[in-house]
């Protein structure tokens, strides 16, 4: 089993940056993915961001591209997402995922078989 533990939410206004992190524990050994996925109110979850952990690719849903990045620190067994240029369309509850597969869609909620509790995100106007 793998355990993920996020933290780093908060209110903020737009504009602003916050910076989440995601701690992984447990059988880490073979994730293969690692990530963001999003879901505000009345709306579909969707993918935001992973990350390949063998060697830091990264991948963006086209909404945050520019603006997020998503990154490693392997030793920590730690995924942060950089947020940057926030906006009202990022309030969400953030959760991180992780996977010990290879998905066909990287930003497939399928694909990810481990899921943190979530952290909210608020953006003000």
């Amino acid at each position: 089993q793998v355990q993920l533990v996020e933290s780093g939410g908060g209110t903020v206004q737009a504009g602003g940056s916050l910076r989440l992190s995601c701690a992984a524990s447990g059988y880490i050994a073979n994730i293969k993915y690692m990530g963001w996925f999003r879901q505000a109110p009345g709306k579909e979850r969707g993918g935001v961001a992973v990350i390949r952990t063998f060697n830091s690719v990264p991948s963006y849903a086209d909404s945050v591209k520019g603006r997020f990045t998503i990154s490693q620190n392997a030793a920590k067994n730690t995924v942060y997402l950089q947020m940057n240029s926030l906006n009202p369309e990022d309030t969400a509850m953030y959760y991180c995922v992780a996977t010990v597969g290879w998905p066909s869609v990287l930003l497939d909620q399928y694909a990810y078989n481990y899921w943190g509790q979530g952290t909210q995100v608020t953006v003000s106007s």
